[in-house]
């Protein structure tokens, strides 16, 4: 986007010239303010003096050069300018599925030309066209931006957890209510005892979304008001969570029932055949024992045999 835009010096006059974050935000919206009605991005019609961006990545817009590095402006501290301006009459936020939108309440005060007719510049690297399609391609492209940030941060962010999770309710909190929200000592406390049950953040995140998504479905024109409600939510899920993961655990540690077809009723039960094993010369020596006793047999006979014929010569000769 490129062009100009009109300060006033009546900026100098203003409390928020001395609260340098409070200054730079209200400038930075004035540049990226979108300078025609009829701009739409996700089912959002932007109205001239409007932009959609997410207080995330406004802490990104605002980062600042402090001697050799760079300094990021945290999020609470956007929430607190964006309070700020609100509480000045100079600007008016609302809450959508994709960020927040900004509105400028002066815009024509602030960007009106004497003739009331704002021509906006066009260039020869810039025409009109192709402008309105960039900023319609940027503010499309915020949805995603916004969900790969929250996941980097939640990868990489040093931060305590306590603040994250207090970030994330506001921001929840804020899109459900339509107005810019603070948590209380309780929410703090509340917060504190999820951390110090050692859940991980990435699915406490996650829980509390889920929290607040189902809550919606449930009471379309209530809002979750403290985090005591979400506590107990994220606290019943996680611990379900935890037993599911262990049960799946302990069944992988489980031996699978074998069955053969082996097992017979008591009564059906057979004891072991026991099986004795005989040495080769057993067969040999049994063998010899055997003979010597045909041998004898066939005597006896052949004596008995011939004995019968005595006594039949005997009998024939009548003696």
């Amino acid at each position: 986007m490129q062009g100009w835009i009109k300060l006033h010096r009546k900026i100098l006059e203003n409390e928020i010239w001395h609260d340098v974050t409070t200054f730079r935000l209200f400038t930075l919206l004035l540049l990226k303010a979108v300078h025609k009605d009829g701009v739409k991005v996700k089912g959002i019609e932007l109205k001239r003096g409007q932009y959609l961006r997410s207080y995330s990545k406004l802490a990104e817009d605002l980062e600042y050069k402090e001697k050799r590095g760079y300094k990021k402006v945290s999020k609470s501290t956007v929430l607190r300018s964006v309070k700020k301006l609100v509480d000045e009459g100079i600007v008016s936020v609302t809450e959508t599925d994709y960020g927040t939108v900004f509105t400028i309440l002066k815009y024509h005060e602030y960007q009106g030309l004497d003739d009331d007719n704002e021509t906006p510049i066009e260039t020869d690297n810039e025409p009109l066209s192709e402008r309105n399609r960039n900023e319609i391609e940027t503010l499309s492209k915020q949805e995603q931006e916004l969900k790969n940030l929250r996941i980097k941060e939640l990868n990489t962010s040093t931060k305590d957890p306590v603040d994250v999770i207090a970030e994330k309710f506001i921001d929840l909190r804020t899109a459900a209510e339509g107005r810019s929200v603070y948590p209380t000592t309780k929410d703090y406390e509340a917060i504190a005892r999820i951390v110090a049950r050692g859940m991980p953040l990435p699915q406490t995140i996650r829980l509390l979304e889920q929290c607040f998504a189902e809550y919606k479905e449930r009471q379309p024109n209530g809002a979750i008001k403290a985090f005591g409600y979400c506590e107990k939510y994220i606290m019943d899920h996680y611990e379900a969570l935890v037993a599911r993961e262990q049960a799946k655990e302990a069944a992988k540690n489980v031996r699978p029932f074998k069955n053969n077809n082996s097992y017979k009723p008591k009564g059906m039960r057979s004891k072991p055949i026991r099986t004795e094993i005989l040495p080769d010369w057993f067969d040999g020596e049994e063998q010899q024992h055997e003979k010597p006793k045909v041998l004898k047999n066939e005597r006896e006979l052949a004596k008995k045999k011939a004995d019968l014929k005595e006594k039949l010569k005997l009998l024939r000769s009548g003696s």
